[in-house]
């Protein structure tokens, strides 16, 4: 589905991305794992858009029948139209409006008013607390609630490929395994999804494969089975178990 080819990208002066290669199939999850700073926040922003790459080239394909795409030179908005959905770091909620209105800005794209407004009661079922809560301001929801309302947000505009940054980031361990669970559960509706997950032993149970990130450069890959008995990575990222 993906294929980020030697990609290479700056934030201002600082070299973010050297040459990163990594490749995503259809129906997988994907994780990048690495310490703060290693790039993979930049990575994501590079896929869908927010972040431009000095050279190489990022390749999409949405279905086997469509044709390959460059997106690389693309506006975000163009990536989204084309069924690729980035749910970012701290939520990004709009915390003075209602979760239904947090959920309809997710599908700003689309005109199907009847599709919408299904999909908004799909998301609901996933999520059955935003049901409830949909008249309620989304800043007065819990950390937890507000990244279940996040990840609904982008449900909205129907992806193919789920991009999470940091999902479990300031969440309880119980909300953690739940919203797992939950994202798995996606997945195999068919929904790709690639993952920065600072809980690395979580990332690695759920996704298939995974990537580590050092300092702006792939420095392994594999199963996420593999990635997981891997000594150094042990030692690195999953607390030496």
């Amino acid at each position: 589905m993906l294929e980020i080819i030697d990609i290479h990208v700056y934030r201002g002066q600082t070299y973010v991305l050297q040459g990163v290669s990594l490749t995503i199939n259809r129906g997988e999850i994907v994780a990048l794992i690495g310490a703060n700073g290693a790039g993979k926040t930049s990575m994501l922003r590079t896929v869908s858009g927010l972040l431009k790459t000095k050279r190489g080239r990022i390749i999409y394909q949405p279905r086997e029948d469509d044709e390959k795409i460059d997106i690389s030179r693309m506006s975000a908005e163009q990536i989204v139209n084309l069924g690729v959905s980035h749910c970012p770091e701290g939520r990004g909620i709009f915390a003075q409006l209602s979760v239904r209105e947090n959920l309809l800005i997710g599908a700003y794209l689309r005109n199907d008013k009847q599709a919408v407004t299904e999909d908004c009661k799909r998301v609901c079922e996933i999520f059955p607390i935003l049901g409830e809560r949909a008249g309620q301001d989304g800043g007065s929801l819990s950390g937890g609630e507000q990244e279940m309302l996040a990840v609904g947000r982008a449900l909205m505009s129907r992806p193919r490929l789920l991009i999470l940054d940091e999902p479990s980031l300031g969440l309880g361990p119980l909300i953690v395994e739940n919203l797992f669970k939950v994202l798995h559960e996606i997945n195999t509706q068919g929904v790709t999804i690639l993952l920065v997950e600072q809980n690395a032993v979580m990332a690695l149970e759920y996704a298939h494969r995974a990537y580590v990130l050092e300092n702006g450069r792939v420095t392994l890959s594999g199963s996420s089975r593999e990635l997981a008995d891997n000594e150094q990575v042990r030692r690195a990222y999953l607390g030496g178990v």
